[in-house]
């Protein structure tokens, strides 16, 4: 099992800036517009994933 969960951590460190961003999208949908403690960790962690898979050339635009 722990096996499976590094594998998966693998994985979700290689998402693009797009699947990052959908997955935000989607906790923020399923919260209603309003973050439980626990999802405002979840989200706080995949803001950092985004901006490390976000491209740099956005912030030359």
């Amino acid at each position: 099992m722990l096996h499976s969960m590094s594998t998966t951590v693998e994985a979700a460190s290689e998402r693009s800036a797009a699947e990052v961003n959908e997955e935000i999208r989607a906790l923020w949908r399923r919260s209603g517009g309003t973050l439980t403690t626990e999802q405002r960790e979840v989200y706080q962690r995949l803001v950092l994933e985004w901006a490390t898979a976000a491209p740099d050339s956005d912030r030359a635009a």
